[in-house]
């Protein structure tokens, strides 16, 4: 049955206004109850959560960022800058603020040149940086990139051109043994420093005194805090604390002298070390070849490291400090003095010098420089004409013990102790150092050869030099010292750093002493001396002694001649001095390597070194001839 509603029916108003009343009280608890919600979010955001979001607020508006410290001078003596800093921009990312590190940097290479090197180097700086830190990409930019990036500048955030201090080596390959160099910094180098002292600091120094020397250069980081705007960039500073600049470093050498002394070499390998004897301080250390430091500062390509690394010159090899010579002749002032201070000769000990030198009981010939020997000879003259066969029996009768511990008091076969990295040792033999590096026994022939500073006997050019202070100072051997003052920022007066005394070798008769002396200042100044060719012209008196050193073993009856051997197996040159004989204020070592002649090539570059010391020590009016 179908029913039809009726449309004329008359409406309930009554139902009606209950309905509506329902539905508007529903309405109005619902936007009661979104009006608490919304108070009570507001109170826990106001409130509760206050500080938390003051924090992050501040945080997106202001920033602390480090300010790295000037890195302090290095000047030689006379106050030459040796090592500076000077103005130069980098570029920079903040990895937080960027998705796509890859596709940024190809299209900052579009503005800047950007290397593969580049890009591995900056891979590297980000392990030890925090995501919100700003990470080195380039150094060193051209004025070209940085007005280019200036204009796109709006394109990338989270990348700037920052301003910055950097190294510079105004005299290059000259002082690199000495200086070293700033790189870098890496992983390796932050293991070693206080990390909290370095944030900013994008360089640390590598070798020589840059790293020796790197606690006192660095200085102490500060810190600012910057306002800034949605892209980043800085608005205004609200609080800064100045960094404390590195400590300026006033060095024992003289460029001068330095730069006579790797003339002087000319394009053979050397090493030239010059040492004042009065007060321990280095005065030249030269090392050729070396290489330019500038190259290092920004980071060095791989290619171009590889080009230094491979030179038949090895630059990178400090041979004033590493260098391993047999000290040949030069040391023989050395042995000649123990057996004087031993009693086992005296000035008047007489020896007669025939070619040859036979040890009892055994047939093998232990030959002199001069075939037809030198006749009857003393110290004086043994010195003089450097007569091996004077040596060859003093030797024997002090024995290789006696002359081991004697020796020894002089630094041979031990570090001087120098304010640098990566001293060698040397060697100076014994028989207990034989047993226990070759486990053999001490054989007679080579306590002979071992009074002529050959056999297993090593030096290197910073021993020697300092042996030869000890000798003419009287004994006082000093631990060398290239630092000769600090400067502190803002403070003009330097205070002086002393080299300390390592020992006072005991003196058993001072005559003795002068005896050697005098025999070194024959060799130069004597009619029959070995360097007479230097003397000539001088204004001071040169004392010395000439030495070669074998770089292979000639057999039993063989001659050598420099013109039959191929360069690389010819003798090392070795010449020691001191000058002026009279109130000595410099002694020297030079070794030119396969330089053949000790007094045809390492006895002028020892003059050049000397006169461009002496020449400003020593007034004209007080000179003195240098004698016949």
């Amino acid at each position: 049955m179908i029913t039809y509603r009726d449309e004329h029916a008359i409406k309930d108003p009554r139902d009606e206004q209950r309905l509506f009343d329902r539905r508007a009280r529903v309405a109005f608890g619902i936007i009661v109850l979104s009006i608490l919600a919304l108070l009570a979010r507001f109170v826990w955001l106001q409130i509760f959560s206050h500080e938390n979001f003051a924090t992050r607020s501040e945080s997106n508006r202001v920033s602390v960022r480090p300010v790295p410290p000037n890195r302090g001078l290095i000047y030689d003596r006379r106050g030459r800058v040796i090592a500076g800093n000077r103005p130069a921009y980098r570029l920079e990312i903040v990895p937080e603020k960027i998705d796509d590190i890859s596709a940024l940097l190809d299209e900052l290479s579009g503005l800047i040149e950007i290397s593969d090197d580049d890009r591995k180097s900056f891979a590297k700086a980000r392990r030890y940086n925090q995501v919100f830190d700003s990470v080195p990409v380039k150094f060193n930019l051209s004025e070209k990139e940085v007005a280019r990036f200036a204009v796109n500048r709006h394109r990338f955030s989270g990348v700037d051109v920052v301003p910055y201090l950097s190294r510079y080596y105004p005299y290059g390959e000259l002082l690199t043994h000495v200086i070293g160099y700033v790189g870098r910094l890496d992983d390796a180098d932050i293991a070693l420093v206080d990390a909290s002292n370095y944030r900013g600091t994008r360089m640390i120094g590598k070798i020589g005194i840059e790293q020796f020397q790197e606690t006192a250069l660095h200085g102490t980081s500060g810190f600012e805090r910057v306002e800034t705007n949605a892209r980043g960039r800085v608005l205004r500073v609200l609080e800064r604390e100045d960094a404390i600049a590195g400590t300026d470093l006033v060095l024992s050498i003289d460029v001068a002298v330095q730069q006579a002394a790797w003339d002087a070499l000319g394009e053979q390998p050397g090493s030239v070390v010059a040492i004042d004897p009065v007060d321990g301080s280095v005065i030249a250390l030269v090392s050729k070849p070396a290489f330019d430091p500038n190259m290092f500062v920004h980071g060095i390509s791989q290619k171009a490291y590889n080009k230094i690394l491979n030179s038949p010159g090895r630059p990178l090899f400090n041979r004033a400090l590493r260098g391993g010579y047999e000290p040949g002749s030069t040391l023989k002032p050395f042995v000649g003095l123990a057996g004087l201070e031993l009693g086992v000769v005296t000035p008047e000990t007489r020896v007669f010098s025939n070619g040859t030198f036979y040890i009892e009981g055994y047939s093998r010939p232990y030959r002199d420089w001069k075939d037809t020997g030198h006749g009857w000879v003393t110290i004086r003259s043994a010195l003089e004409q450097s007569v091996n066969t004077y040596f060859y029996k003093l030797a024997m009768n002090l024995g290789i013990d006696r002359m081991h511990d004697y020796l020894v008091q002089f630094g041979f076969g031990s570090v001087t102790g120098i304010d640098v990295p990566g001293e060698g040792r040397g060697l100076l033999p014994s028989r207990e150092w034989k047993r226990a590096a070759h486990n053999q026994p001490w054989y007679p022939g080579e306590t002979v050869i071992a009074g002529i500073g050959q056999g297993f006997n090593v030096v290197t050019p910073l021993q020697l030099a300092n042996a030869v202070a000890a000798l003419v100072n009287g004994g006082s051997r000093y631990q060398p010292r290239l630092l000769y003052a600090t400067k502190t920022a803002g403070d003009e007066r330097a205070q002086r750093v002393k080299a300390p005394l390592t020992l006072q070798i005991p003196m058993q008769d001072p005559q003795d002493w002068q005896v050697v002396l005098e025999g070194m200042d024959r060799v130069v100044n004597g009619v029959r001396g070995t360097a007479r060719a230097i003397a000539v012209g001088s204004r001071y008196r040169i004392a010395g002694k000439t030495g070669t050193a074998q770089v292979y073993q000639l057999g039993e009856g063989e001659k050598y001649k420099a013109s039959e051997v191929a360069e690389n197996l010819r003798d090392h040159a070795l010449f020691i001095a001191f000058a002026p004989v009279e109130n000595p204020r410099i002694a020297i070592a030079v070794v030119v390597e396969h330089g053949g002649s000790g007094s045809r090539v390492a006895a002028p570059v020892a003059r050049a070194t000397l006169d461009a010391w002496l020449d400003q020590e020593i007034q004209p009016e007080t000179s003195q001839g240098s004698g016949s």
